[in-house]
């Protein structure tokens, strides 16, 4: 596996100079390099963002960086997720590296042993679990420790605000940045695994701003009923808006990539592995993200015939 790196720059500031007012926890250690894989189906390109930070990488260290921008010694941040979610996981870690303690509201979900080693990491990372049966369930607890504690710094599950997307507005400027050094060549698509929509959404705002002919695929791995299409489409809104009025520029300047929902690797519930998926060597894949992901990428390489970039979005290192 063959990993390049060269562009040092934080592409967003670079091409957003006012958004340097914006509170950002130093987190990530950015550009996270990319690889060039030779798989029984092609040559699969990886960006390798399971790298983008010394401790517990992966794709939610973007999002937090904003997220917990202006984030406190001794204050209590609150978020939620399922029982294997490595959202609560790294906000718990990376809060805690800026003095922060994280209470967490965690679902039932199917599970696997990478999620349950993530559920354990979790566990022993928060100042305080509270784990319920179902969904519905947890967002009523989410709502009650609100109202109870003003002073908490709540954080949406998956970190899925236009605020935590320019993190990943940030990553696909930063993947241009790397096609024009000569690390990758341009990729006629970058497949990213679809839970909460911040990274397929920032990703194609970013891709699209550096005018990249690159379409992102966002391969589904929750219910429909948890993520309608219309959502990632008003994320990519959402973001865009708050990206012009922040960095003073015409909301028409700022389009987004073309984004396609791929429904084929889901598997019938959150968290159940798929049968038969890829695997890519010198990798670890997570059954609930990465693993789903990789196998629609790998599909890609083969019925396209034109470079393919798959998005590691997972860090195995901290489990």
């Amino acid at each position: 596996m063959k990993v390049e790196s060269r562009c040092a720059e934080f592409s967003l500031l670079q091409r957003f100079p006012a958004l340097v007012d914006l509170p950002r926890a130093r987190l990530g250690a950015f550009p996270s390099p990319v690889a060039r894989v030779e798989t029984d189906t092609g040559v699969l390109w990886i960006k390798r963002d399971d790298l983008n930070a010394a401790t517990c990488g992966g794709n939610k260290v973007r999002a937090l960086e904003y997220l917990l921008g202006a984030v406190g010694k001794n204050e209590t941040i609150l978020t939620a997720g399922g029982d294997g979610s490595t959202h609560v996981l790294a906000t718990a870690i990376h809060g805690a590296r800026l003095g922060a303690e994280t209470v967490a509201v965690r679902w039932r979900q199917e599970m696997h042993p990478v999620a349950d080693a993530v559920a354990r990491r979790s566990t022993a990372a928060c100042a305080r679990t509270i784990r319920t049966q179902t969904v519905p369930g947890a967002f009523f607890r989410l709502a009650l420790l609100r109202a109870t504690n003003p002073h908490y710094r709540y954080i949406a599950p998956g970190g899925a605000t236009p605020l935590g997307t320019l993190g990943h507005v940030n990553a696909g400027l930063e993947l241009a940045d790397q096609v024009a050094a000569g690390d990758l060549p341009e990729p006629s698509a970058v497949v990213v695994p679809l839970g909460t929509g911040a990274t397929a959404a920032g990703l194609a705002l970013g891709l699209g701003i550096a005018r990249l002919s690159t379409r992102v695929i966002a391969v589904r791995v929750v219910p429909r009923v948890a993520f309608p299409g219309r959502r990632l489409h008003h994320l990519v809104a959402a973001t865009r808006r708050l990206l012009a009025d922040r960095a003073g520029v015409p909301a028409a300047s700022l389009p987004a990539a073309p984004v396609d929902l791929d429904h084929s690797a889901f598997a019938g519930a959150y968290g159940r592995p798929l049968p038969n998926a890829s695997s890519i060597p010198g990798l670890s894949l997570d059954a609930t993200y990465s693993a789903k992901a990789a196998t629609v990428a790998t599909r890609y390489t083969r019925t396209t015939g034109a470079p393919v970039l798959f998005w590691l979005t997972f860090d195995a290192r901290c489990l």
